[in-house]
């Protein structure tokens, strides 16, 4: 039996699809305050709503120490895919309530149910990008910079709970997804890529980053759960773009004018603050922060040599996956 946490989440709504076409037995851990309409929704596009019927929800929190334990009774795995994203200056207790206490509790409980392996969901912002030169690979070291944001520290700190219970007895593994692309809610973390470019973005920054398929990232947690590796990590990126190159391929796919005006050092300055007060004003969330706008200017490439060397994994053409989630995009707006 397999727990599963953030099964109402993008990644783990992949997840919990690639273990119920598997046919794995789980539990996936949900609030009772969340919504079941990501996660139905994806099963329902993969013709696989009779699945989604037979999910075994757990109601409970990462931070309710009681629902993790009746949750991982006869567990022998647990992927723990439950996080907070968010580059708000304002949601930094948040980030460290959910990312880094949360997970510590997961790695407590797992430790004292008997649970033989975890599975882990990090990040690249994990990861020394920001201190490192060249390609970034799972052996580069994080420190931290002025340029790491709060959710960096946050899965950076939530990694070493992950070591930490690896070093107490448990098998751990762990994955370090680059940005991800795919088909949650469009007005939310990296999905709204594509709402955003839909609605007519114009500007476009210097910088790069690396882009993943969700399903790749669920199906190679996956593989990694039941694989014999373990106290290893590694990246999962499907492809190194520059932004402009990355919001090129999805305007193409929309059928729609692409970005053309550059952002400068000056203009990032100007924008960020500019919609930190448009935010306060109107007494909304900035949709552009300093951090935000900082990691858009810095170029970062990432190895995934690790993983096809382990598992032999191999990644989705990054043009396949922009055409069906610009295609997913617009089905759901009819």
């Amino acid at each position: 039996m397999i727990f599963v946490t953030g099964g109402t989440g993008l990644v783990g709504s992949h997840i919990l699809l690639e273990l119920s076409q598997k046919g794995e037995q789980f539990k996936a851990l949900k609030r009772d305050s969340s919504s079941l309409s990501i996660c139905e929704n994806i099963f329902k596009h993969y013709n696989s709503e009779d699945l989604f019927e037979k999910i075994n929800w757990v109601v409970g929190d990462v931070n309710d120490i009681p629902s993790l334990e009746s949750g991982m009774q006869n567990c022998e795995q647990v992927l723990h895919c439950a996080a907070v994203v968010s580059f708000q200056p304002s949601d930094a207790e948040l980030l460290k309530k959910v990312n880094i206490e949360g997970t510590a509790n997961v790695m407590n409980v797992a430790l004292s149910s008997g649970v033989k392996k975890v599975g882990f969901v990090s990040s690249i912002a994990a990861l020394g990008r920001n201190s490192t030169e060249g390609i970034v690979d799972e052996e580069c070291h994080f420190k931290h910079t002025k340029l790491d944001s709060n959710y960096a520290l946050s899965k950076y700190y939530a990694e070493q709970e992950v070591w930490r219970a690896g070093q107490e007895g448990l098998d751990v593994v762990i994955v370090n997804p680059s940005v991800i692309l795919g088909p949650g809610d469009w007005n939310k973390g990296s999905s709204q890529i594509f709402q955003k470019i839909h609605s007519g973005l114009k500007f476009y920054t210097p910088g790069s980053t690396g882009y993943v398929d969700v399903v790749d990232v669920a199906n190679s947690l996956v593989a990694l759960l039941f694989s014999d590796v373990k106290n290893e990590r590694f990246i999962v990126n499907g492809a190194n773009l520059k932004y402009r190159d990355c919001f090129d391929r999805i305007a193409v796919a929309f059928n729609i004018p692409k970005a053309t005006i550059k952002v400068t050092p000056l203009l990032k300055e100007i924008a960020w603050r500019m919609e930190s007060v448009r935010s306060y004003i109107l007494g909304s969330k900035a949709l552009l922060t300093r951090e935000t706008a900082n990691s858009a200017m810095t170029n970062s490439s990432f190895s995934t040599a690790k993983i096809k060397e382990f598992i032999n994994f191999n990644f989705t053409d990054i043009d396949v996956t922009i055409k069906k989630y610009a295609d997913w995009f617009i089905k759901d707006l009819k």
